[in-house]
């Protein structure tokens, strides 16, 4: 039987990345592992080889659906006797006006230890075909022949080109170059492609015992971080049952606690079930009370999971009655033989910095401060930190499927929420990508003073879903708010 594959992705290149695995006879999976690895080059200042991230996936086989999470972990394990850092080491904050206004540590004492790479390989490894040296071809092509940098990443970095990515010598030079930069040549960056291909030949371990973990974390740790060869050999990707919501004769699964976005997804989608698109009223009730629980309690949990179970329960327990007490790329991906994946990744605001030789600019996780709200050294080494991504997937009674999520910090969740319930209300899917949203802005704000955002253009959310509809037909939508692309592709 001929496999077909729709994927919606950032950006052109990454599309065509997805596409030409799939062309190979890749599955879902694999294509929207390909195009995410395509992000990590182009999608500069937002994601990287250096990123974490989460894979939802909905096996063809209608069991139920599980998420791989390749988060960030707290770093700062070290040998017996390795001095203990300071609080706030090799870090410093920068004002900008990204977002509408953030605070954000940079630095290498805010680089964390990185994680999508190792969830592509338990993802590929459990639902995936192709080899993964394959997987990786067109993000080699793409870093080798130069490229355009995604329109996400050319708007954040009118912002902090320099205030985040020029105190590093090698990060200047890429992105201040005269003739490629921000301009409309082709930018290639030094020891990418180079990079990727080791990656490709040497697996995905690389990343965190072999070669490409002691360059990393040699160079974080003599520049002042915290990033350990320890911290990197320890990290493990972690296989989840997602957490389900039952809405519209629907079965979503999304990112389950440690990760507080799905948790806010869950809540949100139950509350807005049966309701149409356009009750703004209901929609902004809805916001306001589910992130203000997460501002008064998810943000400051100690077991998230309980917390969020039982917020979860109590929505179930008394519907509308509850409602009266944030840079990142996203590729989504659903095949004909019953497959969805849908996978988030980021690398936060970006530390700055290039690991030496190797043409990977580093995360800032531990530095983007709304995500931290112990502080920015405050988590045990080793522990998971929050995440707002809520990569899901979906089935219906009918065995059609659905891939979905968003990029956008604090704006992923309520991006995705908006869509699937204008999908559910029975919109066609690109429709349901394209309807105004609505969004409470949360960053810096007390609950009381959650402010109404209509519409801002950039950095709402770029949602991406695929969808396999009862007939079998495929379908494919991007967010026409930035340059997401589609494709919809048969085997060869």
């Amino acid at each position: 039987m001929t496999r077909r594959v729709a994927v919606a992705a950032p950006n052109a290149a990454a599309a065509d990345a997805a596409a030409q695995i799939s062309e190979a006879g890749g599955n879902a999976v694999d294509a929207a592992i390909a195009a995410s690895l395509v992000t990590m080059v182009n999608e500069v200042g937002i994601v990287s080889l250096s990123a974490g991230g989460f894979a939802t996936v909905q096996p063809p086989d209608g069991s139920a659906p599980v998420t791989v999470d390749g988060w960030m972990d707290m770093p700062g394990r070290g040998p017996a006797g390795q001095p203990l850092f300071e609080p706030g080491q090799g870090t410093w904050d920068v004002e900008t006006e990204y977002g509408g206004g953030l605070t954000i540590t940079v630095g290498p004492g805010s680089v964390a230890t990185h994680g999508a790479i190792a969830a592509f390989e338990v993802t590929r490894d459990r639902w995936g075909s192709m080899p993964w040296r394959d997987l990786v071809a067109p993000a080699i092509e793409v870093a080798r022949g130069g490229f355009r940098l995604g329109s996400a990443s050319r708007y954040y970095l009118q912002y902090v080109r320099d205030s985040i990515f020029g105190w590093d010598d090698a990060s200047r030079a890429a992105l201040h170059d005269p003739i490629t930069g921000l301009r409309d040549g082709a930018l290639v960056v030094p020891d990418l492609a180079d990079t990727l291909a080791h990656l490709a030949e040497a697996g995905p371990r690389t990343m965190y015992e072999g070669d490409l973990a002691r360059v990393i974390s040699d160079d974080v740790l003599e520049r002042g971080g915290l990033l350990s060869r320890a911290d990197l050999a320890a990290y493990e990707a972690v296989v989840r049952p997602s957490l389900r919501a039952e809405v519209g004769g629907w079965t979503l699964g999304t990112n389950p606690p440690p990760a507080v976005g799905g948790a806010v997804v869950a809540a949100m989608l139950r509350l807005m079930d049966g309701r149409e698109i356009d009750d703004r009223d209901h929609l902004v009730a809805v916001q306001r009370r589910v992130l203000g629980e997460r501002l008064r309690v998810f943000d400051h949990s100690d077991d998230l999971a309980r917390d969020a179970a039982a917020f979860l329960d109590l929505v179930d327990r008394e519907g509308l009655a509850v409602l009266e007490s944030g840079s990142t790329a996203h590729v989504s991906a659903t095949d004909t033989d019953g497959n969805a994946c849908a996978i988030t990744v980021s690398s936060g605001y970006g530390a700055g910095m290039i690991a030496r030789g190797t043409g990977i600019w580093l995360n800032n996780c531990l530095g983007e401060q709304e995500l931290n709200p112990r502080g920015l050294h405050g988590l045990e080494p080793g522990t998971r930190l929050l995440s707002n991504m809520a990569p899901t997937v979906g089935q219906d009674r009918q065995g059609a499927s659905l891939a979905i999520g968003s990029p956008g910090a604090d704006r992923i969740t309520t991006a995705i929420v908006q869509v699937v319930t204008g999908f559910l209300s029975g919109l066609d899917l690109q429709a349901a990508v394209d309807h105004p949203r609505v969004h409470l802005h949360r960053a810096g704000c007390p609950d009381e003073e959650l402010k109404i955002e209509h519409e801002p253009s950039m950095y709402f959310g770029g949602v991406g879903a695929t969808l396999r509809d009862h007939e079998g037909r495929l379908h494919a939508a991007a967010d026409p708010r930035r340059e997401g692309a589609t494709r919809i592709v048969t085997a060869q």
